[in-house]
C-alpha cells in the first residue's frame, strides 16, 4: 500500500472536511558488512534497489561482483536492507555526514565531488527538444501516486525513444538511487539513456547521475549553481525548467539536436 487515508478539515473560504490520501513512509536502514550505514525514508518500494543504488552512488561499491549476499527484513516499523561485500568497503574511509538540500543524508561529500568532477561523461546518444518535451509529458502521466497524495518525485531512465524505468519516492534522491540501484545490479548499459525527474538539480543529484554514467538529465524543475558548474566540468547534458513546450539548457554538450 502506498498511501494511507484520512480525513481533515480543509480551509476554503470556511473550514470542510475531507478525506485525503498521505503517501507512505517508511524508514529503511542500510547495514554493510554488519555496520550501519545510513537510515533513509522511503515509500519501501524497490527497497533493494534503492539501497545498492546508495551504495553505489556513495562509492561503497563499484562492481556488483563485489556483493556476496544481499537481503531486505522488516524490523518492527522499518525495513533493514542488509549487503554483505568480498571488499572491505570501510578501508581508508573516513565517515563525513552531510545533510544534502532535500534533507537527505549523504555521506563524505568533498570526496565525492573531488572524485566525480575528475570525470568527463561521453555516451553515444542525440535526443531532440520534441523528444524531451515528449518524455517529460510521459513522466507526468506516470505520475499517478503524486496526483494521489501530492507527495513523492518521480524518475525514469530512457532512450529518446522510450521510457523504460520509472520509479517514484518519498525523495528525488531516492528515486534515483532505485534507477542505479537496477542499472548496477541488472547490468543494464547507460551510455545511450537519459534520466527524466522532478525536483530541484542540486549537486547531489547530478553527482549521482555522473557516477551511474548517464550522460543526459531533465528535470522539470531547475538547477542550482553549483549542478550546473558541475555539469560543465563533467560534460553532462542538463536540462531543467521542463515544461509542456519548453525548457532551459543549462549545458548541452553536442547532445540536443538543432542546439
Amino acid at each position: 500500500m502506498d498511501s494511507q487515508n484520512f480525513d481533515i478539515h480543509e480551509y476554503r473560504q470556511g473550514f470542510t472536511r475531507r478525506p485525503i490520501a498521505s503517501i507512505r513512509e517508511v524508514p529503511l536502514t542500510i547495514m554493510l558488512n554488519g555496520r550501519e550505514v545510513v537510515t533513509l525514508l522511503c515509500t519501501a518500494k524497490h527497497p533493494e534497489y534503492l539501497a545498492v543504488g546508495f551504495l553505489k552512488s556513495d562509492a561503497f561499491i563499484t562492481n556488483p561482483d563485489q556483493i556476496t549476499d544481499l537481503t531486505v527484513r522488516r524490523d518492527d516499523q522499518r525495513l533493514v536492507a542488509e549487503v554483505e561485500t568480498c571488499h572491505d568497503p570501510w578501508e581508508n574511509r573516513i565517515m563525513e555526514r552531510s545533510i544534502t538540500s532535500g534533507c537527505g543524508k549523504g555521506t563524505n561529500f568533498g570526496r565525492n565531488v573531488q572524485t566525480v568532477s575528475k570525470r568527463r561523461l561521453g555516451g553515444d546518444i542525440r535526443v531532440t527538444p520534441e523528444q524531451i518535451l515528449a518524455l517529460v509529458r510521459e513522466l507526468h502521466e506516470r505520475s499517478t501516486l503524486y496526483n494521489h497524495t501530492r507527495g513523492c518525485h518521480n524518475s525514469s531512465l530512457c532512450t529518446p525513444d522510450e521510457m523504460l524505468l520509472f520509479r517514484e519516492d518519498i525523495g528525488r534522491h531516492n528515486a534515483i538511487d532505485m534507477l542505479c540501484g537496477q542499472c548496477f545490479l541488472d547490468n543494464v548499459a547507460v551510455a545511450d539513456k537519459m534520466i527524466v525527474s522532478t525536483g530541484r538539480v542540486a549537486s547531489e543529484i547530478l553527482l549521482k547521475v555522473v557516477r551511474i554514467g548517464v550522460p543526459i538529465l531533465v528535470s522539470t524543475a531547475v538547477a542550482t549553481n553549483f549542478s550546473v558548474e558541475l555539469a560543465r566540468k563533467t560534460g553532462i547534458t542538463l536540462v531543467g525548467n521542463a515544461k509542456d513546450d519548453s525548457f532551459w539548457v543549462y549545458n548541452d554538450n553536442g547532445r540536443i539536436v538543432g542546439f
